[in-house]
């Protein structure tokens, strides 16, 4: 397997500097993320989210568990999470201006949602503290995705369970082409007019092609120590969910 380090903006050099840019480039399209989402997705990643809540209801059931959704954004996840379970759900994100939305939205849904900022490299959490572990769409902006594996397996408690919905790579070569079109060509230029920002919307697309595939991402957990471990694809391969066990 060719591994992948990490997310590496053009123009950067350090895992520093990477995650720099990453940051700087969320905060600049906080105020348009979730209507971006839902129009570049057609809608199809507010399923992607319910998917991975029921895929952990399990875990949100107990009362004396845990949950953080890390890289938690504007909420969307975050809120679904506190709606459907019985547990305490934490949210976390590095960049303020996300964790800011998601406290308006938050507010705006009667919720009163717990949020930190971390870098999910360097949690402020204890060994073992957490049942659960959620992130989407947020792993692979990660500056290194196996120290970042290692920090969520370090947090979470033995027998806790770690759920990463990502964006993967069709195996279907016909829809994998038809996708890729729409993710170079058609998306950045919605992105860039509806958000101000050419470059934002330039780098989805190039940070897919370089994160691993569904089952390179599913040898690094199990490398990690993560068990009973696997994904499933999820609309053709456009996105992936993966669930493994500390």
């Amino acid at each position: 397997m060719n591994e992948v380090r990490g997310a590496a903006p053009r123009g950067t050099a350090s895992e520093q500097q990477a995650a720099r840019w990453v940051r700087d480039m969320f905060a600049g399209v906080a105020g348009r993320y979730d209507f971006l989402n839902h129009l570049l997705s057609f809608q199809i990643d507010r399923y992607w989210r319910a998917r991975a809540v029921r895929r952990v209801r399990h875990v949100l059931a107990r009362p004396a568990a845990l949950a953080m959704d890390l890289a938690c954004g504007t909420g969307d996840l975050l809120l679904a999470l506190e709606k459907d379970g019985a547990c305490r759900v934490l949210g976390s994100d590095f960049c303020h201006p996300m964790l800011t939305a998601t406290q308006r939205k938050a507010a705006d849904r009667g919720l009163a949602a717990v949020l930190f900022e971390a870098d999910g490299l360097q949690l402020p959490l204890a060994d073992g503290s957490l049942d659960l572990i959620t992130i989407a769409f947020g792993f692979r902006n990660f500056a290194s995705y196996r120290r970042g594996l290692e920090e969520l397996y370090r947090v979470l408690k033995p027998g806790g369970t770690l759920a990463i919905l990502e964006f993967s790579r069709p195996p279907n070569a016909v829809f994998r082409g038809f996708y890729n079109f729409y993710s170079r060509h058609v998306l950045p230029r919605i992105g860039a007019a509806l958000s101000g920002s050419a470059t934002a919307y330039s780098y989805l697309p190039e940070s897919v092609r370089k994160f691993p595939t569904a089952t390179e991402l599913l040898e690094q957990m199990k490398e990690i120590g993560f068990s009973a471990a696997g994904f499933e694809l999820l609309t053709g391969g456009i996105a992936a969910l993966h669930v493994g066990v500390r």
